[in-house]
């Protein structure tokens, strides 16, 4: 079994580019103010979730390990 990840989007910081729902539109929803939402907060790991928090352009998008909470992205410096 792979990792799952822990989602969430910090809707005060979110612009509602929608680029989070063209990378992983399984993944992410935009409600009626335009306010990106994921489906679930608890996702498996994969290459278009983390493609949609990389392309976020205000980097509203926060994922880290649902057992541990390690940061998955944005990476600690």
């Amino acid at each position: 079994m792979g990792d799952r990840w822990h989602v969430e989007v910090d809707r005060s910081v979110c612009i509602g580019s929608g680029m989070c729902v063209n990378h992983a539109p399984a993944a992410f929803r935009l409600d009626t103010a335009r306010q990106s939402h994921p489906t679930d907060q608890e996702a498996d790991a994969g290459e278009r979730l983390l493609a949609a928090a990389e392309g976020c352009p205000v980097e509203a998008i926060l994922i880290t390990l649902a057992d541990g909470g390690e940061p998955v992205y944005p990476p600690e410096e």
